[in-house]
């Protein structure tokens, strides 16, 4: 300080120390600020593209690449993700465009991670337009789930990277599913498969009593819960006449030829108990939406090429699909079956509807039933899991 300072009126010192308080305090004022702000819904976001700094926390339903474009699947970037405040949003009206720059690409890019559709995101940015539409651009944070993003990550590799958004939670993480955690794609499966192809194999016969143990009645021990029906029926009331129940086939047999044989014909993961006679309306027809009413099976629908169980169970059959394309991949005597988006495969060994099945995986969630009948045949039946009932988000993980 020189000596013209020094000699400073006593209002002109006032001045300078409080122009030095404020310009102390002021960065602690907008720091509580910020650290207090409430987290937004996108619908409160899209309502303040004013270009502030927000917090916003959403579900990604997919990759926007236009003004009113989003894909959900085969994408394209690591770029960019679309959130909304339901993970079954279909509108792009309704949904809020965030910039994925460099720094997040590797944990939240869907060409990286397509497992990361479905689930809760947190990003903190700037509210603006992005593709021409409500956004957030230039994120200096993102995590999963609702809590509070933490610190901006750096762009160069961490020596111990963290899984991807595609595992880890189950209680079968650290051990069942050890190699498998942290992969996407093709490395999933090939890890999926390697997992689950270890199981006890049962004969034909054995499904019977295997089905009275898996798919019994949680409010009647002397029952079963029949698959597509939902009705409730004895244990002893199986057999091949009518209003009996039968070993129906998810997968259908003649998908690959397959028949009864000890392997994927006995496989209970895909084995339910259903009425005779809905059995046989269902047939061999791969899934799809649509048709006339199923009788005995009210919320079914079926016509000349496809099936359609009732809401309850869509997720269950997308499951047990699944869990046979990963399970059976041709390389122990048995067909290679896969997953196609066609409703017209015959004897091939290949089931449909992909899309459909994508879709219903994401609409009915593993309830209490099907875990328990996931963990009833790993403990007593084939000592393998259906790692689509664990992880429903490794589906999209898989196919997208």
């Amino acid at each position: 300080m020189n000596t013209r300072s020094v000699t400073r009126s006593r209002s002109g010192r006032l001045i300078t120390a409080f122009a030095l308080a404020v310009t102390v305090l002021t960065p602690v004022v907008a720091s509580t600020s910020a650290s207090a702000a409430t987290t937004l819904t996108v619908a409160q976001a899209l309502a303040a593209q004013d270009g502030r700094t927000a917090t916003v926390t959403g579900y990604v339903v997919g990759q926007p690449t236009a003004t009113t474009t989003v894909i959900t699947s085969g994408y394209t970037a690591d770029t960019a993700i679309a959130l909304a405040d339901s993970a079954a949003e279909t509108g792009t009206g309704r949904m809020l465009y965030v910039q994925v720059t460099a720094a997040y690409r590797s944990a939240f890019g869907l060409l990286t991670n397509p497992g990361l559709r479905g689930r809760q995101v947190t990003a903190t940015g700037t509210l603006t337009a992005y593709f021409s539409h409500g956004g957030l651009k230039n994120p200096t944070a993102m995590s999963l789930g609702g809590a509070t993003p933490g610190p901006t990550p750096t762009p160069t590799a961490s020596p111990n990277p963290s899984p991807s958004p595609t595992g880890g939670g189950g209680p079968y993480d650290s051990t069942y599913y050890a190699s498998a955690i942290g992969k996407t794609g093709t490395a999933l499966r090939s890890s999926l498969h390697a997992i689950i192809r270890t199981q006890t194999k049962l004969n034909y016969d054995q499904v019977w009593e295997a089905l009275k143990d898996t798919d019994q009645d949680p409010a009647n021990a002397n029952n079963v819960l029949l698959l597509y029906s939902g009705r409730s029926q004895s244990k002893t009331s199986n057999g091949g006449d009518a209003n009996d129940w039968n070993r129906e086939h998810v997968w259908a047999k003649s998908h690959g030829d397959f028949g009864t044989a000890t392997g994927p014909g006995t496989d209970v993961h895909h084995l339910r108990p259903e009425d005779v006679s809905v059995n046989s309306t269902r047939g061999n027809k791969d899934f799809d939406a649509g048709g006339s009413g199923v009788s005995e099976c009210t919320g079914c629908y079926s016509d000349a090429d496809s099936f359609e169980p009732r809401n309850a169970v869509k997720g269950d059959v997308a499951r047990m699909i699944m869990y046979m394309a990963i399970r059976y991949e041709g390389d122990d005597g048995w067909p290679n079956l896969e997953i196609n988006n066609s409703v017209s495969n015959g004897t091939s060994p290949y089931h449909g509807k992909l899309s459909v099945l994508l879709a219903w995986n994401l609409a009915d969630p593993p309830d209490a039933f099907e875990k328990r009948r996931n963990q009833v045949i790993y403990d007593r039946w084939q000592g393998n899991r259906n790692p689509f009932v664990d992880h429903p988000e490794w589906a999209t993980a898989i196919w997208g």
